[in-house]
């Protein structure tokens, strides 16, 4: 479907994917494009709702700043999706043991691994990366416990709220695995520091904006090119969490399927991050904040709820959205508003079928706290096309 709805009580327009948006996150657009450096208009996409400062779902063109805020503090979050050689017939009538080896082998939660479990190689050319962003602002490394520990151990590790691994079959009944995690602590600490001092900035240059949490960092000012060394350098480090992931993964599952190769890898992509584009005639730092690339052809990941299914899909490249699309579901309510409103029983109901958790303690993770995602999908039928639909069989939540 095309656009549903574009706003202009903004310096620039806003072009909304859906015509579901709750009261919060429409105000949240509007700040946004009274900024005075937005290019050209925000995008929306299907699955946009209420986030901290801007809005999740929203596909930002700045020129010459960038919004910390906008990016979050779950720096590089993303998806990494692969196809086994399995299929349905492969698998047991139970997949708990399936599930026990994957939590065996990833730490989930604020667990981390005991020691570093990638290559040197990775973890010395990320070290060299992080060396450089600790010498201009040491005060980054005391935000975070044991940090020289910390960001190695957990580098490969999955994290908690809505991260998740999965064992899916296809419409062929192929067996993928899916996996989503970003930057983990190291990420979050540096979101929050350079958040912090561009908030300062915009203090001490008494510069009012239509909300705190939308301070920026200027080209040429102190902080700028600071942070888009440290937030490149989160951005490779949420890669590396998911590949390290993706290779643990496949070998906890070598221990229940001994004989299988991968065919297909779908793709490794962000969808909370900053890139260089170009866009409507000029070239622009782009913020995908809960969006990923949907280039001409690019293959991504768009993932459901626990309990749903998920698509693997192509870009056609459509300009209006800066060849985006959403991240996924998106929700519908917060993670309080679930607890009150579900409990174990509602999960155990949602997640018929599915070998996961399904204690108190994931029920904010509950299918109905998120957007139907099929309707989302229709929202979005001129932004990417459907390669493959997902529906999962496992699932690990941290």
């Amino acid at each position: 479907m095309p656009i549903q709805l574009t706003l202009h009580q903004g310096r620039v327009p806003v072009k909304v994917y859906t015509d579901e948006v709750e009261s919060t996150a429409l105000q949240q657009l509007q700040n946004i494009a009274q900024l005075p450096f937005i290019h050209s208009h925000i995008a929306a996409m299907p699955d946009v709702h209420a986030g901290i400062g801007a809005t999740v779902g929203s596909v930002i063109p700045t020129k010459g700043a960038i919004i910390p805020a906008a990016v979050g503090v779950d720096i590089g979050c993303g998806m990494n999706a692969v196809r086994l050689s399995l299929t349905a017939n492969d698998l047991p009538d139970s997949m708990k043991p399936v599930r026990t080896a994957i939590e065996a082998a990833i730490p989930v939660g604020f667990n981390l691994h005991k020691a570093p479990s990638a290559k040197k190689s990775t973890l010395n050319s990320l070290q060299t990366g992080l060396d450089a962003v600790w010498e201009k602002h040491p005060a980054i490394s005391k935000m975070i416990k044991r940090p020289q520990e910390t960001w190695a151990c957990q580098l490969g590790s999955l994290g908690g709220g809505n991260h998740f691994i999965e064992v899916c079959l296809d419409e062929h009944q192929a067996v993928w695995v899916m996996l989503h995690s970003g930057s983990r602590g190291i990420g979050n600490v540096i979101g929050r520091y350079f958040i912090a001092l561009a908030k300062k900035d915009m203090e001490r240059h008494e510069i009012h904006l239509p909300h705190r949490d939308l301070a920026y960092l200027q080209e040429g000012t102190d902080f700028f090119d600071d942070y888009v060394e440290a937030v490149h350098w989160a951005q490779d480090y949420a890669m590396e969490n998911r590949r390290e992931m993706m290779r643990l993964l496949l070998e906890a599952l070598r221990k229940c399927f001994p004989h299988f190769s991968i065919t297909k890898e779908a793709i490794n992509c962000h969808h909370n991050y900053v890139a260089q584009e170009h866009h409507f005639g000029e070239n622009v730092y782009l913020t995908r904040k809960g969006a990923i690339s949907a280039k001409e052809g690019e293959l991504g990941i768009i993932p459901g709820s626990m309990g749903a299914k998920s698509f693997i899909v192509q870009g056609l490249g459509e300009a209006e959205s800066f060849c985006s699309c959403s991240h996924g579901a998106g929700r519908r309510m917060s993670r309080t508003a679930a607890k009150k409103r579900f409990n174990h029983r509602d999960l155990e109901e949602q997640t018929q079928g599915v070998e996961c958790r399904k204690d108190a303690g994931v029920v904010d993770e509950i299918p109905g706290a998120y957007k139907d995602i099929d309707e989302v999908m229709r929202h979005q039928t001129d932004l990417v096309q459907v390669v493959h639909t997902l529906k999962q069989i496992v699932c690990v939540k941290g």
